[in-house]
C-alpha cells in the first residue's frame, strides 16, 4: 500500500512539474505583451515622441523635450560600448566616463534630430521577437508617402527595457558610429576624439 502510494504522489508530481514548465512557457510568451513587456514600452515611448513632433514648440524645444523622453529608454551606455569596441582597452575610468557622457548626448541628439526630419510621423507595429532577456521589436515610420523599417534592439533592466540598438532600414545605429571611430581613431588618439566629439555637440568646427 505504501508502495502505491508512493508510486501515486510521483505520478502527481510529474504532471504538476510539465505544468508548471507549460506555465512558465506560456508567461515567457505573453511577458512581452503584459504591461512593461518591450513591445509596451516601445509603443509607448514612440507614442509620446510623435505628441511631441507633431504638437506645440520650436524645434529646439522639442529637441530638449525628445532627449527628456528618451534618456532612460535608450541605453547609451551599452551603445557606446559597442560603438567604441576595442578601442576602450587600455583607456582610463576618466577617459571612458567622459566618453559615455559625450555618446550620450550625441547619440540622443542623432536620433531625435532624424526624428525631427518628419513633419508628422505616424509609428506602425510589426513582428516582436524576444529570447530571455533579450528582445527586438519591428516597427515603421509612417508618412503621408513613405514607409521606413526601424527596428529596436532591447534588453531587460532592472529598471524595465532598454533599447541597446536602433536600425533603420537594416542599418545600425551603434555600427555606423563604430565605422566612425574606427576611422578616426586610425588617425588620432583617443584624447582627440575626446575633444571632437566635444566640438560636434557643441557646434564648433575643428
Amino acid at each position: 500500500m505504501a508502495s502505491r502510494d508512493g508510486v501515486l504522489r510521483k505520478r502527481r508530481a510529474a504532471r504538476f512539474g510539465r505544468a508548471g514548465i507549460a506555465i512558465a512557457l506560456a508567461l515567457g510568451i505573453l511577458g512581452a505583451y503584459l504591461p512593461g513587456g518591450p513591445m509596451e514600452t516601445t509603443r509607448k515611448i514612440l507614442q509620446s515622441s510623435n505628441k511631441i513632433v507633431t504638437g506645440p514648440g520650436t524645434r529646439e524645444q522639442k529637441l530638449e523635450q525628445l532627449k527628456g523622453l528618451l534618456r532612460d529608454f535608450l541605453d547609451t551606455d551599452a551603445l557606446g560600448r559597442q560603438s567604441m569596441g576595442k578601442h576602450l582597452d587600455g583607456t582610463t575610468p576618466e577617459q571612458q566616463k567622459r566618453f559615455f557622457e559625450l555618446f550620450r548626448d550625441l547619440f540622443v541628439r542623432t536620433y531625435v534630430q532624424r526624428l525631427l526630419l518628419f513633419d508628422a510621423p505616424d509609428f506602425a507595429y510589426g513582428k516582436e521577437t524576444v529570447t530571455g532577456d533579450t528582445a527586438r521589436i519591428g516597427t515603421e515610420i509612417v508618412t503621408p508617402n513613405d514607409r521606413f523599417a526601424v527596428d529596436y534592439a532591447l534588453q531587460k533592466k532592472p529598471s524595465g527595457w532598454q533599447a541597446t540598438d536602433i536600425l533603420i532600414e537594416d542599418v545600425s545605429l551603434a555600427a555606423n558610429f563604430r565605422s566612425q571611430f574606427d576611422q578616426a581613431l586610425a588617425k588620432s588618439s583617443f584624447d582627440e576624439l575626446l575633444g571632437k566629439l566635444d566640438r560636434k555637440l557643441h557646434g564648433k568646427k575643428d
